[in-house]
């Protein structure tokens, strides 16, 4: 299945929604902060992205490693720089 490209904040954002999803931290009420994703050398599975060091996520590591692998198996973080120009305009 070929990946789709999403760019860091709405992997960040895809992740944090389905982590807040999962009945154990829906049921428990917490909060997990989600970090940027890191761009990475494409591993053997093709994903060129990972994401560590989840805030107030103690407890729930099984759970986010399974929401992780799910998006990684989906998603490629866009590797495109847009071009904002000179923001001086010299």
């Amino acid at each position: 299945m070929k990946r789709k490209t999403l760019n860091a904040s709405q992997l960040q954002q895809e992740v944090n929604r389905r982590i807040h999803r999962l009945q154990e931290v829906v049921e428990d009420g917490v909060k997990i902060r989600v970090p940027r994703p890191q761009l990475q050398e494409p591993d053997k599975t093709g994903c060129n992205w990972n994401m560590t060091h989840f805030g107030n996520a103690i407890g729930f590591e099984r759970d986010i490693e399974g929401v992780l692998k799910a998006v990684r198996a989906e998603y490629n973080l866009s590797t495109e720089v847009k071009d904002i120009g000179n923001p001086f305009g010299d």
